[in-house]
C-alpha cells in the first residue's frame, strides 16, 4: 500500500527526527538532589585548547646592511639570534651603515699605498677626494685609484660614486701585482691588507703604521654607525687595534771615537741624539749597533787618530741611554779593539740597564744564540755574525767578542725560530764597499739567510747606505743603512748621509717598512732631511735597489 504524505506532514515528520538526534548527542542530565560525582551525575568538563594564539605578539625586528660595510667587519659581526635582514632600509627597525648619523659602532681603518720604490711620501686628503671626483691633483695626477669592489663600495657610500675613470677596480688579490706592473700607480686598501712591498702614503700628515695614529682624526677612518639595538650586536671595534703594533728601528754603525768623540766632549755626551732622539724613544725596539767597548781608561779622543784601534769612554753610554736603546748589536769590528777586561766591562753595563745584546758575548756560546723578544703579542727574534771573521771575530770557547757567520748553524735557526711564530730579523757586519749598488758578496750571504726564512736582512757594516730589495713577497733587505754615529762626513755626499729603517709588525705579521734617511751636521749630529733632500737621496737608493722578482730559496 503506497502512502502518501502531504507537504505539512512531511514537514512534522522531520522535525520529529531532528529532535530525537539532537537528544541523542546531549547527555543526560543529572537527576535531581544528586550531587556532582554522583551515580548518573556528568563528570566530563567542556573541552579546552593547549595553547590561545597571542594576537600581540610583534615580529622580530628587521635589520639593514648598508652597501659598502667591509668585508672583514660583516665576516666578524653577530647580529641577535633570530635577526631578519631586510634590503629595504625603510622597512627596517636597526640599520649598520657606513657614516650616518647613529651611534659608532666602529672605526675601520684603509691605508693610501703605492709601489715601494715611489718617491713621493705624502698626499692631502683635498688632492684625494678631488681624484676621486676627476678633477686630477696631487702627485699622481692622471692615475686611476686601484682598489677592490669592497673599498669602493666602502668609498662610494662615504664620499659619493667615483668620477667615470677615477678608479680602476680589481680583485684585492690582484692590487699589488698590478701597481707594480703599472707604476706609477697608488692604491687604496683597508689596514688589514698591508704587506712590505706597499710604501703606506700618509695623509693629512697620519699614517695607520706609526704609533700615534688617531684613527678619529684620519681622513681615510670609516666611522660604521648604527641606528638603534646597539646593545644586541658583537662587532670589531677596528681593523687597527694599537695594541697589536710592535715597531722595530735598526740603525747602522755607531762608532763613538776620533771626531765623534770629540765633539761630544765639546757639545754634550747626548748632543747626538738632540735631532733624532725622539724617534728613536718613540720606538718599542729601538736598535744600535755599537762597535766599540767603553773603556774606565780610554784617553781623550784625538779627531786626528790615524790608527783603527778604538774605544770609547765610558760616559758615553749616557748617549744609548738617550736615545732610547733596547737592543744592543755586537757584530761590529772593533769590538775586540781594546782588552778582553773593555768587553767584559760593556757587557757588564748593557747587562745592568736591562739591555739584550746579541751576535757577540762572554763567549762562542752566548754570542752565535738568537735574541727572543715579545712585545704586544708580537714575537721577534735577533740572530747576527760578523761575515768578515778571521780577527775582527774573537769569540771563542773562552773568550769573549764577535762571532764570526756560521751560515749553515744560521739558517737552520732561522728555519726553527720561523717554525716558532717568530718574525726573524738578522743583522751583519760583512765587507764594507764604498758605492750604493750592493757588491756580489753582500747579495750572496743577505739573500742565503732571507730564503731561509728571515723577514728583516740588514747590514750594519756600511759606511754610506746601499740600495735595498725584496727577496721574497715578505722579506726585505737593506744592504746598509750607512753612519748612524760616525765622523765620515769628510768624504762628502756618500757617508754623511745615512738611514734607519722603521720596520713594523702587526699582529705578529710584518706588514711595512720606512726609510728614514738623515744627514750629518757636524762629525756627530745627524738631522732628519727635509722633504726635496729626502726625494734625492730616495732617488738615489731606489736607482741602485734590485727589483726584479726573487725566488724564495738559493739553488745549491
Amino acid at each position: 500500500m503506497r502512502i502518501t504524505l502531504t507537504y505539512l506532514q512531511r514537514g512534522l515528520l522531520l522535525a520529529l527526527a531532528a529532535s530525537v538526534l539532537l537528544a541523542g548527542c546531549n547527555l543526560p542530565a543529572a537527576e535531581p538532589g544528586l550531587p556532582e560525582g554522583s551515580p548518573g551525575a556528568s563528570t566530563l568538563t567542556p573541552f579546552q585548547p593547549d595553547y590561545s594564539p597571542d594576537e600581540t605578539a610583534e615580529p622580530e625586528p628587521l635589520w639593514y646592511l648598508a652597501p659598502g660595510l667591509p668585508e672583514a667587519f660583516v665576516a666578524e659581526l653577530s647580529l641577535p639570534e633570530g635577526a631578519q635582514v631586510s634590503e629595504d632600509a625603510a622597512a627596517a627597525q636597526h640599520s649598520i651603515a657606513i657614516g650616518g648619523e647613529g651611534e659608532v659602532l666602529a672605526q675601520w681603518v684603509y691605508a693610501l699605498v703605492a709601489p715601494y720604490p715611489t718617491i713621493a711620501e705624502e698626499v692631502s686628503s683635498a688632492d684625494l677626494k678631488a681624484a676621486w671626483a676627476g678633477r686630477s691633483a696631487g702627485p699622481f695626477a692622471g692615475v686611476p685609484l686601484l682598489l677592490s669592489e669592497s673599498t669602493r663600495a666602502a668609498f662610494s657610500a662615504a664620499w659619493g660614486e667615483p668620477a667615470a675613470g677615477a678608479v680602476q677596480v680589481l680583485p684585492a688579490e690582484e692590487l699589488l701585482e698590478a701597481a707594480w706592473a703599472q707604476q706609477p700607480s697608488w692604491a687604496l686598501v683597508p689596514f688589514e691588507a698591508l704587506a712590505p712591498r706597499w710604501k703606506v702614503l700618509a695623509v693629512d700628515g697620519q699614517a695607520p703604521i706609526w704609533k700615534g695614529f688617531e684613527a678619529a682624526n684620519y681622513p681615510l677612518s670609516l666611522p660604521i654607525t648604527i641606528s638603534g639595538g646597539v646593545e644586541l650586536v658583537s662587532a670589531p671595534a677596528s681593523n687597527r687595534e694599537a695594541d697589536k703594533l710592535t715597531t722595530v728601528l735598526l740603525t747602522g754603525v755607531t762608532a763613538l771615537v776620533r771626531a765623534t768623540a770629540w765633539e761630544m766632549e765639546r757639545k754634550g755626551i747626548t748632543y747626538p741624539a738632540e735631532d733624532v732622539g725622539e724617534v728613536m724613544r718613540e720606538a718599542d725596539i729601538a736598535h744600535i749597533s755599537n762597535e766599540v767597548p767603553f773603556a774606565e781608561n780610554c784617553p781623550r779622543p784625538d779627531p786626528s787618530q790615524r790608527t783603527l784601534v778604538f774605544c770609547s769612554d765610558a760616559t758615553y753610554i749616557e748617549l744609548l741611554e738617550e736615545l732610547g736603546t733596547d737592543v744592543v748589536e755586537l757584530t761590529g769590528d772593533h769590538f775586540n779593539d781594546w782588552t778582553r777586561a773593555a768587553m767584559e766591562y760593556t757587557l757588564e753595563q748593557y747587562r745592568q740597564r736591562g739591555w739584550p745584546y746579541y751576535g757577540g758575548g762572554e763567549d762562542i756560546h752566548e754570542a752565535m744564540q738568537p735574541l727572543r723578544l715579545e712585545d704586544k703579542g708580537n714575537r721577534i727574534a735577533f740572530i747576527g755574525c760578523n761575515g768578515k771573521g778571521g780577527g775582527y771575530a774573537s769569540a771563542t770557547e773562552s773568550y769573549p767578542g764577535t762571532w764570526a757567520c756560521d751560515y749553515d748553524y744560521m739558517e737552520r735557526t732561522i728555519r726553527e725560530l720561523v717554525d716558532e711564530g717568530y718574525i726573524v730579523i738578522t743583522t751583519f757586519q760583512h765587507n764594507e764597499v764604498y758605492q750604493y749598488k750592493p757588491s756580489d758578496t753582500l747579495v750572496r750571504d743577505f739573500q742565503r739567510v732571507a730564503a731561509a726564512g728571515a723577514s728583516i736582512v740588514s747590514g750594519s757594516q756600511a759606511h754610506q747606505p746601499h740600495g735595498v730589495e725584496f727577496y721574497a713577497p715578505d722579506s726585505f733587505i737593506t744592504y746598509g743603512l750607512g753612519n748612524m754615529f760616525f765622523d765620515q762626513i769628510i768624504f762628502g755626499y756618500d757617508t754623511s748621509h745615512g738611514m734607519m729603517v722603521r720596520h713594523v709588525i702587526y699582529d705578529n705579521q710584518y706588514i711595512s717598512a720606512e726609510l728614514l734617511p738623515f744627514v750629518f751636521v757636524d762629525y756627530a749630529k745627524p738631522r732628519w732631511l727635509s722633504a726635496e733632500e729626502r726625494a734625492e737621496f730616495l732617488g738615489i737608493i731606489f736607482a741602485n735597489s734590485i727589483w726584479q722578482p726573487r725566488p724564495t730559496e738559493v739553488e745549491e
